[in-house]
């Protein structure tokens, strides 16, 4: 315990140097910050969080509380096969750049910064969670990049949380074309039969929290979700840091 506290504490000395040196900049204006893995606070304040009221299965945030469901539309007229999905912040040309920056342009020490707004996610999207999935790369696109994002995301998260990070239970066993420009029903046929589970046996009757950085449709996040439920997963959940809403 006691060499715990001194490697923190030296960790935040190392930090304090680092900031001092090199300064902390905000990911969108690049102007100084006061501290690393934030935004400055005129950034910050055109951030727009998703709060409720929301749909309770995706999270697609409503203009105003419902009367009747507390169900959105799409989720009504077909089920997702995630039980619960959250999102943090809507995706829009203004809070884009940092998230693009960390996806294609090997920013990865923008990591943190994503893991601290999904750690301020809902609280019950945490409840109960036996642990922590990240969408997964397909190895050709893995060795090409270096890193899986979401693996990044996924792994802090876990460590805040104090949830069980595991990357390697999850496989994409083909590769899937971008997605960027197709359409719902193109992308659900780009993923379908891309994932498989590599050990059935640590997934059966656990609680799990899937992770990723963007939701557009939720095609991926569902063939994750049906992936795992089909190996006997007793629940998914699924938590991005943006959620695309058209």
């Amino acid at each position: 315990m006691r060499l715990q506290v001194k490697m923190k504490i030296l960790g935040q000395i190392g930090e304090m140097i680092l900031n001092w040196i090199c300064p902390p900049t905000c990911p969108i204006c690049h102007r100084e910050t006061e501290c690393a893995h934030t935004f400055c606070p005129e950034c910050y304040a055109r951030l727009v969080f998703i709060t409720r009221p929301c749909c309770t299965r995706c999270g697609r945030p409503f203009e105003y509380t419902p009367l009747d469901s507390p169900v959105c539309g799409a989720c009504l007229q077909k089920k997702p096969a995630f039980d619960r999905a959250r999102s943090v912040l809507i995706y829009d040309d203004f809070s884009k750049q940092p998230i693009l920056a960390l996806k294609h342009g090997d920013k990865t020490e923008l990591a943190p910064l994503f893991v601290r707004l999904l750690a301020q996610a809902d609280p019950a999207i945490f409840h109960d969670i036996d642990m922590i999935i990240p969408v997964p790369l397909h190895w050709t696109r893995r060795l090409k990049r270096t890193y899986n994002q979401a693996g990044l995301l996924a792994q802090g998260l876990g460590r805040i949380k104090q949830i069980p990070f595991e990357p390697c239970l999850l496989k994409r066993v083909r590769r899937t074309p971008s997605q960027g420009h197709l359409h719902h029903r193109q992308r659900e046929k780009n993923v379908r039969g891309a994932f498989a589970v590599v050990r059935p046996e640590k997934i059966r009757g656990r609680r799990i929290l899937v992770v990723d950085d963007v939701m557009t449709t939720g095609s991926t996040l569902n063939a994750c979700a049906r992936t795992l439920k089909r190996a006997g997963a007793r629940e998914v959940r699924a938590l991005t840091v943006y959620r695309v809403l058209k």
